[in-house]
């Protein structure tokens, strides 16, 4: 495996989305995801390193150490067994629990195969501590909450299909056969969600350059492999990146974050697109020891 990468990194993700629902909310009947006291929208992290896992997986899935650990159906504990296999510790699968969780090294060569097969836990971590335990990995990379730079007004509609799924439904309306349902969406947003990531942590699960290089172009491209009906357009906007020269860091990353403007333009009223927002980006020169990188 490539060496791990020895900056620290700070970066800003900037996204929009248009007549879409970003992220619905399960406990709110799947409406936009909204801060009730500000009425700014929210998508979670959870939902960003999902699209990050489905792109990694589409574009990377058949090549050796870039499969995913958290994907659409997986038993994760077939993964534990198969680490266990690999290790020459195949003969602990067959104890109890017990004996299981208390093999101590083998706990340990488990987990960095766990490391080295799946570009998910290398990046984001994992917690592998089921019945064939595999131990806890902490990712270098962390992602926030999306937050919408403006309140965001979310809309309900009515929507009709000319068919309906039953015999007894169709013989209830008597042949007319239709069937109501509701949609919810934003009718514009721009969103930003900010990221760190801890070269120490990086060398615990070898997360290395040829891995932030793909982690980059997911956070970029992501949302062209997402689309559906209920997101509408969402679409990578901007990608702010401060690669600092140690690993320790040569800023604090909120005064970083806190040089970047964004700001809804003074003669746009209701914006409806990304032209209708001014980005300021601090000049490559005004923290020292940190490079300013837009992707």
């Amino acid at each position: 495996m490539s060496t791990p990468i020895r900056n620290r990194y700070d970066f800003m993700l900037v996204f929009d989305v248009k007549d879409g629902n970003p992220n619905g909310d399960p406990d709110a009947g799947n409406l936009p995801r909204v801060d009730a006291e500000t009425g700014q929208g929210l998508v979670t992290d959870v939902c960003l390193k999902r699209k990050v896992r489905n792109y990694v997986q589409l574009t990377k899935g058949t090549e050796t150490g870039y499969d995913i650990y958290i994907k659409e159906k997986a038993v994760l504990i077939r993964a534990h067994e198969e680490a266990y296999k690999a290790i020459g510790a195949e003969e602990l699968l067959k104890g109890d629990e017990k004996k299981r969780k208390g093999s101590g090294d083998k706990v340990e060569e488990a987990r960095m195969y766990m490391c080295k097969t799946f570009f998910d836990i290398r990046t984001f971590g994992a917690v592998m501590s089921l019945g064939v335990n595999c131990g806890q990995v902490r990712g270098p990379v962390q992602l926030t909450f999306g937050r919408s730079i403006d309140p965001v007004v979310t809309l309900e509609h009515s929507i009709t299909r000319m068919a309906v799924a039953t015999e007894a439904e169709a013989e209830k309306q008597s042949g007319d056969n239709r069937t109501m349902g509701r949609k919810n969406t934003v009718p514009y947003g721009v969103y930003v969600a900010y990221g760190f990531i801890s070269p120490a942590l990086a060398a615990q699960t070898g997360f290395s350059e040829e891995d932030l290089d793909v982690f980059w172009k997911a956070l970029t491209e992501m949302f062209e492999h997402d689309h559906s009906a209920a997101r509408g357009m969402m679409a990578t906007q901007k990608l702010i990146v401060f690669k600092h020269a140690t690993a320790l860091g040569n800023a604090h990353s909120n005064d970083l974050f806190k040089a970047v403007k964004i700001a809804k333009k003074e003669s746009v009223e209701v914006p409806r697109d990304f032209a209708a927002y001014d980005v300021t980006v601090p000049t490559k020169d005004a923290f020292p020891g940190v490079e300013v990188i837009e992707k």
